[in-house]
């Protein structure tokens, strides 16, 4: 399968999510009401709703979308780039209209294969559900219904990994040190982001957590093809500026 697959069509992709509010006792009604029955089949001995809400950012009903950093590999002046672009606000709606577009825009010019880890069951349902509650308008790789298996073009190093093995979960972070790649967790892991958002306010530290995740799955996808990985000096971030150079 991963010969058919052209590297310069893949829109690399990781999404942070936090929960909506930043604590249980800010949840409004009727989504206290709501966690309150959601974590009845979450729950361990002794551990209440209150206890698990941080775990709320992971589910499209309870959280929501602060950061979705992407990546392509193309060519500048014949040399091989990896253009990274974030889209992250505190505004959920604003990003994944921006987001949308840019997916929108590349879908008019080829056919385009979304990458994630996990992704399937993660980043591409949550993507799509919350721009479903957002109103956004989903572009044509994530409006998947009716859509035959092969048709729909995602891609999940995770499951490229298993080879039909559905037993366990490989993380990113061990994929990478198991392929000799820079690991992605060097100043936060994912348990952190909801803490760094909420109470230390800092979504920059967010955003550059994001883009070295992105910058790993691509890594990682270069290794699965036997081909050669990227170079520091290949990676150009943009920013809004230049966003449609992508």
């Amino acid at each position: 399968m991963l010969e058919q697959v052209k590297i310069s069509n893949i829109l690399f992709l990781d999404i942070e999510t936090v929960p909506a509010w930043p604590s249980f006792d800010q949840v409004p009604e009727p989504f206290r009401n709501l966690w309150e029955k959601k974590a009845v089949y979450l729950k361990k001995e002794a551990e209440t709703p209150e206890i698990l809400y941080p775990r709320a950012g992971i589910y499209a009903e309870f959280g929501r979308i602060i950061c979705i950093s992407t990546g392509m590999i193309g060519l500048q002046e014949d040399k091989r780039v990896f253009r990274l672009k974030s889209f992250y606000a505190d505004e959920e709606k604003e990003l994944l209209l921006a987001f949308a577009d840019l997916v929108t825009r590349l879908c008019q010019k080829r056919d385009i294969d979304l990458c994630a880890h996990n992704g399937k069951e993660f980043d591409y349902p949550f993507i799509a559900r919350r721009m479903l509650v957002n109103g956004v308008r989903l572009p044509s790789p994530f409006d998947i219904a009716g859509k035959r298996p092969w048709e729909t073009r995602h891609l999940d190093t995770l499951e490229l990994w298993k080879f039909g093995d559905h037993k366990h979960y490989t993380s990113l972070e061990l994929l990478a040190a198991l392929f000799g790649l820079e690991s992605p967790k060097s100043d936060m892991d994912g348990g952190q982001v909801a803490m760094v958002y909420w109470k230390d306010k800092d979504l920059g530290r967010i955003v550059e957590y994001c883009r070295r995740d992105v910058i790993t799955l691509a890594q990682l996808m270069l290794r699965y093809k036997g081909e050669k990985i990227l170079e520091q000096e290949e990676v150009i971030v943009l920013d809004d500026s230049n966003q449609k150079k992508m």
